[in-house]
């Protein structure tokens, strides 16, 4: 028996143990309180955030649209826990991290669909090519969660959520232009008609950018000017569903990205270069849902499939013979990905619920490579596959009348890779007298080597075994004043091993793989502690919203702050309403020092940057806005030699009708 799945056992039995002592426990349960929000990604299925011992957070559609309309992630960058890189502004390639965990190990899904790029090296999620005029609501679940989703959970989930259709025929639009010579707009519809229903959605950006290596970065002045870097994305989406309203449901659905952003090289002679990459992203999802046994029993069977292509289109100018000497190489990455799932739910009443299922996941990785100049033949550097069968199940049970618990696990087999158990343990305690809910977790994580690593040209290992780690969090969630003041703190410790990394060791092959090889060898460390609120200052015309991480991250080979994880982040912002139809919405982000590089290299320092929005509604359906970035005009940096936005307007206006 593994100690995953003894932990698991033991678990279920305290759980029996404390249902029999409790008499309070064969009581129905209590109805909810007004105006709790229903969260999916938590338990997976609907879950009142009152009866949830997770740290969830949720950002909604009109959250979205007050962010840079090229880049998703700024909505993100509210949420507590999480650390963001983008490599030069809109449309360079953005890194998303929860808790100091590396980006791979973050489960990214669309509508479901996970979205983690199956051929790249680490398996993360590319933000950068998805619009963010498509989202009706973001999802983030912090802490392990493999034993709800899987590989690439160790981190936590991120869920995107296209709009759905609801009500009588809706339509909306929306159109942006500004500083870099940016354009953007999307428009959409939806609605429902009888047991139908549906949602369309089209995107489009585009912008001049600026230099991605190099701008304002004042050590390399003395090399400019630069070339810009511009990024084109277009996107668009589709759902339908049928309810027969006698326990049968159906939704199926998908979503399509084209995305060209160019880029430099940054790190030869001659680092600013015309390179540029084409992504183009897929997918499609399929559900059915079947209530039987008077709906106490709920059949769910899901099909998903995804496809990310990227080309890349790489140029360098060396500097050994002529500076004007250029090589012109084509590196193609496909990623597929087919999986299948059922989940069943059953209802047990005052005994809480059940969710129980399986999954089956294939993914597939190819990639070529070709010299244009000097001419070269096209080879195959990757390819591979790999399938993934999963058994999971949760139980969801209220011990009183204020106490929730869950405990969850689930068994992954990778065929040919390993077979690795997980679980997942949850508690919220409700003290509605005060306002307060306090909460906790505890769960393990674990990621299966991806095909780059096992696969990839010289550098592969086929033995590679899964990353594992431990998670815990404890917090309290706690409203002042009716409910006009709520604060959330969260404490969390995450401890990782049998970590993936490329270095020299004695399991590389001789010869082939004398530079280096993957191999599971690192371990690292997490603590720190979240804090968000927000606070009605003054009813109907001035109300404050912040958010703070602090996060200690350690290598604990080397005892040294793992890369681009600062220490201390914080975002305040101000919503003012002083006349009808106005609001003004400043903000200010601040980020502490920090290492791009490993072995705590390449010191960044820390920066305050100011933001501003300020917009108008002359009618229900009408509303004009210009924001303001970087108002400080503040020169700092996410990545080494890479730049930031500087001083920037954009203007816009939405409507429905």
């Amino acid at each position: 028996m593994t100690r995953a799945s003894g932990a698991l056992i033991l678990g279920m039995s305290g759980i029996l143990a404390v249902y029999q002592s409790f008499p309070a426990f064969s009581q129905s349960r209590s109805s909810e309180p007004r105006g709790l929000e229903i969260f999916i990604t938590a338990n997976r299925s609907p879950t009142s955030i009152q009866r949830t011992g997770s740290a969830i957070t949720v950002i909604r559609a009109d959250e979205i649209q007050k962010t840079h309309s090229g880049s998703l992630v700024d909505a993100l960058r509210f949420v507590p826990g999480l650390d963001i890189t983008e490599t030069g502004g809109p449309g360079g390639t953005t890194a998303v991290r929860i808790r100091g965990t590396n980006a791979g190990q973050l489960l990214v899904l669309v509508d479901g669909v996970r979205i983690n790029d199956a051929s790249s090296a680490n398996g993360e999620a590319d933000f950068s090519g998805i619009p963010g005029g498509l989202v009706e609501r973001i999802e983030v679940l912090r802490g392990p969660q493999s034993a709800l989703y899987g590989a690439d959970a160790m981190g936590g989930v991120i869920n995107i959520i296209t709009r759905r259709g609801r009500g009588p025929f809706k339509a909306f639009g929306q159109v942006e232009g500004g500083s870099y010579g940016t354009l953007a707009g999307n428009a959409g519809a939806y609605g429902q008609q009888g047991a139908w229903s549906y949602s369309f959605a089209g995107s489009g950006f585009r912008t001049d950018g600026f230099s991605r290596y190099g701008h304002r970065v004042a050590r390399l002045k003395a090399r400019a000017p630069y070339e810009k870097d511009g990024t084109e994305t277009l996107g668009g989406f589709g759902r339908i569903g049928f309810d027969s309203r006698e326990g049968f449901r159906f939704e199926a659905g998908g979503m399509i990205t084209f995305h060209r952003a160019e880029y430099d090289a940054a790190s030869v002679a001659f680092p600013d270069t015309p390179s540029a990459t084409n992504r183009r992203f897929f997918s499609a999802f399929a559900k059915a849902e079947l209530d039987t046994f008077d709906n106490r029993l709920t059949h769910a069977l899901t099909l998903t499939a995804s496809r990310t292509d990227r080309m890349f289109r790489d140029t360098t100018i060396t500097v050994a013979s002529n500076p004007n000497v250029a090589t012109w190489r084509h590196s193609d990455f496909t990623g597929d990905r087919f999986a299948a799932e059922y989940q069943g739910t059953y209802r047990l009443e005052k005994y809480g619920s059940v969710i129980f299922g399986t999954k089956a996941e294939r993914e597939i990785a190819v990639t070529f490579n070709q010299n244009i100049i000097p001419l070269g033949a096209r080879t195959k550097s990757l390819g591979g596959n790999q399938t993934t069968l999963s058994a999971f199940g949760l139980w969801q049970v209220p011990l009183t009348e204020r106490l929730d618990v869950s405990l969850g696990g689930r068994v992954d087999h990778v065929t040919d890779v390993d077979t690795f158990a997980t679980w997942r343990a949850t508690a919220a305690y409700r003290i509605t007298e005060t306002g307060s809910k306090l909460r906790a977790s505890l769960g393990t994580g674990g990621k299966a080597p991806t095909l780059y690593q096992r696969f990839g040209g010289y550098q592969g290992s086929v033995a590679l075994r899964a990353e594992h780690n431990l998670g815990a969090d404890v917090g309290i969630d706690q409203d002042f004043l009716d409910g006009r003041i709520r604060i959330s703190a969260t404490g969390f410790w995450i401890r990782s091993r049998d970590l993936i990394n490329f270095q020299n060791s004695t399991t590389c092959l001789s010869g082939i793989q004398a530079s280096g090889c993957y191999v599971n060898v690192a371990r690292a460390e997490s603590t720190g502690f979240e804090l968000e609120g927000t606070a009605q200052l003054w009813t109907g015309l001035l109300q404050l919203r912040g958010a703070y991480t602090y996060l200690r991250a350690k290598d604990l080979t080397t005892n040294r702050t793992l890369a681009r994880r600062p220490e201390s982040v914080g975002k305040i912002g101000l919503a003012i309403t002083p006349w009808d139809k106005w609001s003004f919405e400043p903000s200010v982000t601040l980020v502490s020092k920090r290492f791009s590089g490993a072995n705590e290299t390449q010191r960044l320092a820390p920066y305050a940057r100011f933001d501003m929005l300020a917009s108008y509604k002359p009618m229900e359906q009408l509303e004009i806005y210009i924001r303001g970035e970087n108002l400080n005009n503040a020169r700092y940096h996410e990545v080494w030699n890479y730049g930031t936005t500087g001083r920037a307007f954009y203007a816009g206006m939405k409507t429905t009708w």
